[in-house]
């Protein structure tokens, strides 16, 4: 009996886990990105380099509200974005010239 009990505890654990990685949703940190592909996404994102607004950063930032910083001002600046980089806060594909 105390068999069983460990290994439904051990199933139930290994279950949840797989359930909770298999459902992570789009406003959850990813890959932290270094200085330099955060330096190439910002210029991606943000041409004019003043602020990323709420309405253009959907396919840069995975979770606004925390990248927008304490200010919440609906823009992200270049330090907020750099803050929000080493969070895994945007998201970026950086291809590069291997020429």
């Amino acid at each position: 009996m105390k068999t069983f009990a460990i290994l439904f505890g051990l199933a139930l654990l290994i279950t949840t886990g797989y359930a909770s990685a298999a459902t992570m949703s789009s406003g959850r940190p990813s890959a932290i990105l270094n200085s330099k592909d955060c330096k190439a996404v910002w210029k991606a994102a943000v041409p004019s380099g003043r602020y990323l607004d709420r309405a253009d950063a959907a396919p840069w930032i995975v979770n606004f509200k925390l990248a927008d910083g304490e200010d919440q001002d609906g823009r992200i600046s270049k330090r907020e974005f750099k803050k929000a980089c080493s969070k895994g806060l945007v998201k970026g594909t950086i291809i590069r010239d291997r020429s």
